[in-house]
């Protein structure tokens, strides 16, 4: 399988489909039980998962933590706004806030802001102190914060 133009999807058959689909579900199972369930033999199965490594259809596999029982008690999301929309800016605070362990996602977003952030925070002062962190960078115009109360629903990757 030759790699995609960037940012084209991938057209994919049905076993490819059921492959990456058993694999978001739990990416630890055995090559055998991944041939299993997409219905081909070990061998070609292989070939397949590796062929979507190289694609970067596959991007990693990591482990599902939970943030609470590993001492992070708040979840929250900031939507922060920049005073310039230059291409400069806009890459020096994602660089930025690329290297705070405490931001797990960086989101550009269009409406109501530039920049929607999902962060951790071990309590609330923690919270504030990351809060006063990013209202205080040079070229962050507003911060608005948003506190997850509960988390009803998490799923990694995409239908299939």
């Amino acid at each position: 399988m030759k790699p995609p133009i960037p940012d084209t999807p991938l057209l994919l058959d049905a076993i490819d489909r059921r492959i990456l689909a058993s694999l978001q579900d739990d990416g630890r199972m055995t090559n055998v039980e991944l041939s299993r369930r997409a219905g081909i033999s070990a061998p070609p199965c292989l070939r397949r998962v590796r062929a979507l490594e190289e694609a970067g259809v596959i991007r990693g596999y990591h482990a599902d933590t939970d943030p609470q029982r590993l001492g992070w008690e708040i979840t929250f999301f900031a939507i922060v706004g920049l005073d310039s929309q230059k291409e400069s800016v806009l890459t020096a605070f994602e660089q930025l806030v690329g290297a705070w362990s405490e931001v797990r996602e960086c989101h550009m977003i269009r409406g109501g802001g530039d920049f929607l952030l999902r962060l951790v925070a071990r309590d609330t002062a923690h919270e504030n102190q990351l809060t006063q962190k990013l209202t205080g960078l040079p070229t962050v115009s507003r911060v608005q914060t948003l506190q997850t109360i509960r988390t009803s629903r998490s799923l990694a990757g995409v239908p299939l």
